[in-house]
């Protein structure tokens, strides 16, 4: 009871913290890629980014996130059930590798499949340039035809007690359905492509340091809620064994009791 009440303090600290940063920087990056989404539907055909680039799916690449240690609930099981349903039906019949970051997607999706990087030590020191390196990576390996699509799936922070398990597809970039009108008011200088191209690599960064940073808030807010749990379950237990301690204490008691009355008894007699 007082180890998983000091691992729940101490992730309630670490929550705060992770959670202001997710905070800060979510309307940032839906916004990002709204517009980009947005300038990219407004693009000609030929005018494309290389990021943009849809082939037919045969090779898939599936980013999963998950934490490097244990004891948050479902968590990651809850991560990991769902890299599991995307291999074996949705992407049935296709080749499917998976990137870990965290070592609980790497132990557990190695044994199944084919893991081409394991990127665990980012928890270590979790900064934009750190996430950025990871992106450059998937980049290039869409851009080199390596993979057709490239897929993340992570845990969305919602509350404390509430983590929603999230797929967005990374690449090809998907324009926003509609958004040519949208773009009447902007004036773009120097031009829609040269923004474009300059600005997807950027939202593709930021868009994976936004899923890393939300499962990172989300893994403190599931250790808080289980560890908050798992005490009330061990202060559950403690109460029924001091309860069952007091009784047997006392059935000992009255046992010596009547044994001292009736040598008594006896001696009287």
């Amino acid at each position: 009871m007082q180890i998983t009440s000091a691992m729940k303090m101490v992730s309630a600290a670490k929550l705060k913290k992770a959670q202001d940063a997710i905070t800060a920087m979510r309307p940032y990056a839906d916004k990002l890629t709204e517009l980009l989404q947005s300038l990219s539907a407004s693009l000609d055909g030929d005018s494309g980014s290389k990021y943009s680039d849809n082939r037919i799916v045969n090779k898939v690449l599936i980013v999963a996130i998950t934490s490097n240690r244990g004891l948050c609930g479902a968590f990651n099981t809850n991560i990991l059930k769902q890299c599991t349903h995307l291999a074996d039906t949705v992407y049935v019949g296709k080749q499917v590798d998976f990137l870990a970051v965290g070592k609980k997607a790497n132990d557990f999706l190695r044994k199944k499949s084919t893991v081409i990087a394991n990127h665990s030590p980012v928890y270590e020191d979790l900064t934009f340039d750190n996430v950025a390196a990871i992106a450059e990576d998937l980049m290039e390996q869409f851009t080199n035809g390596n993979y057709d699509r490239i897929d993340i799936v992570y845990n969305k922070f919602k509350n404390a007690a509430t983590q929603i398990v999230m797929t967005e597809q990374f690449l090809p970039i998907v324009p926003m359905e509609g958004a040519e009108q949208s773009n009447a008011d902007y004036i773009f200088e120097p031009t829609k492509v040269e923004i474009v191209e300059q600005l997807i690599p950027k939202s593709l960064k930021t868009q994976l340091y936004k899923g890393i940073r939300d499962s990172f808030a989300s893994e403190h807010g599931a250790r808080m809620t289980a560890m908050h749990k798992a005490t009330d379950n061990a202060t559950e237990l403690r109460d029924q064994l001091k309860l069952t301690y007091n009784k047997a204490r006392q059935a000992a008691i009255t046992n010596e009791i009547l044994e001292i009355v009736g040598g008594a008894e006896a001696l009287n007699n």
